[in-house]
């Protein structure tokens, strides 16, 4: 009788703790939610994010707000989340994932991929090395190197140190002697690109405005498949480099924040990818693909393209010095 007691205290305790769990799940949010976007207002990631926040409060039933946390390309954000206690009513929608593997290898930042968790990935970010109109190497990356070989000098726009040190890395594998010119963003690169000023450079989505006109060619696309809207463009590891510059866009959370509000926000977030409103935005507006990968799908990667960036950085020196 004893243990039959001691039994059915424990599966008493047990259901009760299951009916809380679910409790939690059914309860969650208990209050409107904060999306947070790591940069400036006007950009695509910020288009898209409003977007999104729409979508969410119908499938939550909570207003989502967002606001915009520039800096550090991206990095201001996740360092104000990390200690955030409101349990995934307030989480960033990282517009690259460059910032969680590449940047606390290469900077002084005040967080690691393990002090969050990732809910879902909604979006493969379409970045890509680029050219104009009318060069003499045309619209070929192996013109392009072959071009480079034979001219000394030929420029190359600069976003940031993960661009920076994948050319030179490229650099180094095809013997090139490029001129490096830092700009700030899409908006620095674009005309220079376009006025023939620089003979390419690097696009961290810019080019998606010049699909239609074919002002702005794609030489090689940087994610790990071809491109949304350049899809002759070969991939950075078809062209023979052996480095995971994918990209995509992952709503990131605290590592505190409860299986189950990870849960709820992972559901919302996928009926996201199928709402049409979100994938207008996305492929008709950004000219990004929509693309749903789970919690255990999207941290796989980050970690696996964190240790590529690693090995890269070990490999190349570490962060290449400003000019």
């Amino acid at each position: 009788m004893k243990m039959t007691t001691i039994g059915t205290a424990v599966l008493a305790a047990s259901m009760a703790f299951g009916a809380a769990g679910l409790a939690q799940a059914e309860d969650f949010p208990t209050k409107p939610l904060t999306l947070v976007v790591g940069f400036a207002a006007g950009g695509s990631t910020d288009i898209q994010a409003r977007v999104l926040a729409n979508v969410l409060e119908e499938n939550l039933g909570q207003p989502v707000n967002v606001v915009n946390q520039p800096g550090a390309g991206g990095a201001v954000s996740l360092t104000r989340l990390m200690n955030n206690q409101d349990e995934g009513h307030t989480f960033v929608y990282a517009g690259t994932n460059g910032t969680l593997t590449f940047a606390p290898h290469a900077h002084d930042t005040d967080f690691t991929l393990d002090d969050f968790r990732y809910v879902a990935s909604i979006t493969t970010v379409q970045h890509a090395i680029v050219t104009g109109e009318n060069r003499p190497f045309g619209d070929s990356w192996e013109d392009l190197v072959e071009y480079a070989r034979e001219n000394p000098g030929t420029s190359y726009a600069t976003q940031h140190a993960l661009d920076r040190l994948v050319i030179e890395y490229i650099m180094e594998q095809e013997g090139l002697d490029l001129r490096i010119v830092p700009t700030s963003g899409g908006g620095g690169m674009a005309p220079l690109i376009l006025s023939g000023d620089v003979d390419f450079g690097y696009s961290g989505g810019t080019h998606s405005g010049y699909a239609e006109t074919g002002e702005m060619p794609v030489l090689l696309s940087m994610d790990g498949e071809r491109l949304f809207a350049y899809p002759d463009a070969p991939t950075v590891m078809e062209a023979g480099y052996d480095i995971d510059t994918s990209d995509f866009r992952v709503v990131v959370v605290p590592k505190s924040t409860p299986d189950a509000h990870v849960e709820r926000l992972a559901e919302a977030l996928e009926a996201a990818t199928q709402d049409e409103r979100f994938i207008e935005i996305t492929e008709e507006r950004i000219l990004m693909p929509v693309h749903f990968r789970g919690e255990e799908e999207a941290t796989e990667l980050l970690y696996a393209q964190s240790e590529n960036y690693r090995e890269l950085l070990e490999r190349m020196g570490g962060v290449p010095e400003e000019d």
